[in-house]
């Protein structure tokens, strides 16, 4: 793609999510959602090929259906209250059509079914943005609007990604589909605490924003795509294959790595407000994705692939790529749960 066209549309990525940070009104933050949507089309559609134009077109329609119910959501409040204020979202059918658009923007179940469809057309880098970048915009919405938006139907929506995200990536041989999924149970994760503490969601944000950039830098750096390839990467890179395999298992939330720290705190919290049923369900929720965390790290370092050499292959010709970006997320992604008690200090 022209070097100038990339600037332009990650500058209107960064546009449309910056307008939408920023609204307090309703049209604004609508507009800052549609230059999102539209700014990564584009990046989605670059390679012409027949899966990336089918991702394309799936994402277009859910995010314009989404945008189509905000606009209605946000029109219908301003009919009842005479304001097109965030903070005034009085009417329990407006807060409720918000609320349902934007799961649908993120993906959370149950409007979760198009998220492992388009990442799965795309590659790896526009997966990236997809799954970190483009959530920011809709959950800065949810984080907003949450006190207006009734409690059950936030456990309910949090409690289900959490479960599907689990159970949707048990089967699955396509990596980008498991870390769709395993996008969908972490939303879920921010979702369910987010009423009581909303610190604790931007904090598991933050964390799987670096967690997910450096599982998905890592198969980037690999070229890996499906399972099967994964156990074919030792050879080539044994530093990196220890390191992803660590990420992943970040991810699935063990400690002493980064993702246990969020998903600890959030436990933490609903057993403080009383809900230690809850708190069990998340916690076994958990180990489903565990499982699936665990079936890739199995593969990637104690399977060997029929085709390859027991040896480091000497001659192999060195990367070119930047590599900056996935030392930093990797070693943010796996290090900094002994700065778990500074950390809760800040927030």
């Amino acid at each position: 793609m022209n070097p100038y066209v990339l600037t332009a549309l990650l500058s209107s990525l960064g546009l449309g999510t910056t307008l939408t940070f920023a609204s307090s009104h309703w049209l604004l933050a609508w507009m800052g959602l549609e230059i999102n949507t539209l700014a990564i089309i584009p990046l989605m559609a670059q390679h012409h090929h027949p899966r990336a134009v089918e991702a394309t077109t799936k994402y277009f329609l859910t995010q314009a259906a989404a945008a189509a119910m905000i606009l209605f959501a946000s029109t219908t409040n301003a009919w009842l209250t005479g304001g097109w204020d965030m903070n005034d979202m009085s009417s329990p059918i407006a807060s409720t059509m918000v609320i349902a658009a934007l799961a649908l923007k993120i993906g959370l179940a149950p409007m979760h079914f198009w998220m492992p469809e388009v990442l799965q057309g795309l590659d790896l880098l526009t997966g990236l943005i997809l799954s970190t970048w483009q959530k920011l915009a809709p959950l800065a919405l949810i984080v907003q609007t949450a006190q207006a938006i009734d409690p059950l139907l936030l456990t309910t929506l949090g409690l289900m990604s959490t479960l599907v995200g689990g159970w949707g990536g048990l089967n699955q041989t396509q990596l980008r589909k498991i870390l769709a999924y395993s996008s969908i149970a972490h939303m879920g994760w921010m979702i369910i605490i987010l009423q009581y503490a909303p610190q604790l969601t931007l904090l598991a944000l933050l964390m799987y924003i670096f967690m997910t950039s450096s599982a998905f830098l890592t198969l980037k750096a690999s070229s890996s795509t499906k399972i099967g390839t994964l156990a074919t990467i030792w050879s080539k890179s044994p530093i990196l294959t220890t390191a992803a395999a660590l990420v992943l298992l970040s991810l699935g939330g063990l400690p002493p790595l980064t993702g246990f720290m969020p998903k600890w705190l959030i436990l933490q919290e609903l057993a403080k407000q009383g809900l230690p049923l809850l708190a069990t369900v998340m916690a076994l929720a958990a180990l489903l994705s565990l499982y699936f965390y665990l079936r890739l790290c199995y593969a990637m370092t104690l399977t060997i692939s029929p085709h390859t050499n027991t040896f480091i292959t000497p001659w192999r010709v060195q990367t070119t790529q930047f590599s900056f970006p996935l030392a930093l997320s990797t070693v943010v992604a796996l290090g900094l749960l002994p700065m778990a008690p500074a950390i809760v200090m800040l927030v």
